[in-house]
């Protein structure tokens, strides 16, 4: 097992930017990302389902990092009106956006032949459905601007790879990707990027809840470095990704992984 990084610190890749981030809170990828975006000097307006999650990881960010450069907004993505809201709010504080990082997802175990209906259709919501949800929003908020903007989705290495007890979130990834590679030619017509990251194995608490540790301990040795990978890592190739580094890139999934098969 190789030993963990050290913090890359920041390079002001997106000063000035506004972002708006969904499902934020806590200490997952997108919480990496909203610490991320802040320390390369963008503004944040964070969202997420778990509304106390949510403002306590508002609150923590905007004593670290000032609160002009912090807002937060319950969003549930299965909620269009809420979706709404959330890209508005971002807009009407800091009077336009500029990024926008889908990173609500939701997974599950369970082979098909168990799998219910409701399982299969909560996962597509929330994946798939938000993503477009979101996205939509995002394009209507950001064709009219005239700097352009970008669109971050997170989908997964599932996406290409089979994974037992994974049909629903597999589909719902790979759905992600082509999201991803249709919005980006419209999105071209305005001048505004759609990437996506595909990670494989990210550690966070709420992975830990929903998957058991033999699985967990199987994932990891896939890993060729032999260990998960924090979810600052992922977030460090979402800020490329954000940023002006990766200008001729577009429709393009970026996978963040170092699994052998």
């Amino acid at each position: 097992m190789t030993t963990q990084p050290a913090y890359v610190a920041g390079h002001s890749l997106l000063d000035g930017r506004t972002a708006v981030i969904t499902a934020a809170a806590g200490a997952g990828i997108g919480g990496a990302t909203a610490r991320r975006f802040l320390e390369e000097g963008a503004r944040i307006v964070i969202g997420d389902a778990h509304e106390r999650r949510l403002g306590e990881s508002a609150a923590a960010l905007a004593e670290e990092f000032g609160a002009e450069n912090v807002a937060a907004l319950p969003c549930d993505v299965t909620d269009q009106e809420q979706v709404d809201a959330l890209f508005a709010f971002a807009a009407q504080r800091h009077g336009g956006l500029d990024i926008v990082v889908n990173n609500a997802g939701l997974g599950g175990t369970a082979d098909l032949v168990d799998m219910a209906d409701e399982q299969w259709s909560k996962v597509l919501d929330v994946t798939l459905n938000g993503t477009f949800r979101c996205t939509r929003t995002a394009l209507r908020h950001l064709k009219d601007s005239d700097t352009g903007g970008i669109v971050v989705n997170n989908a997964s290495v599932v996406g290409w790879r089979a994974q037992r007890g994974q049909a629903h979130y597999a589909a719902a990834k790979a759905g992600v990707m082509a999201l991803t590679r249709c919005a980006a030619l419209e999105a071209a017509d305005f001048g505004v990027r759609v990437n996506a990251v595909a990670p494989s194995l990210a550690m966070h608490p709420h992975l830990v809840k929903v998957t058991t540790p033999d699985l967990l301990a199987e994932l990891t040795e896939r890993e060729a470095f032999g260990r998960y990978a924090e979810p600052w890592e992922i977030a460090n190739v979402i800020v490329f990704l954000a940023s002006g580094y990766s200008s001729y890139m577009t429709g393009e999934t970026v996978s963040v992984s170092s699994q052998r098969a």
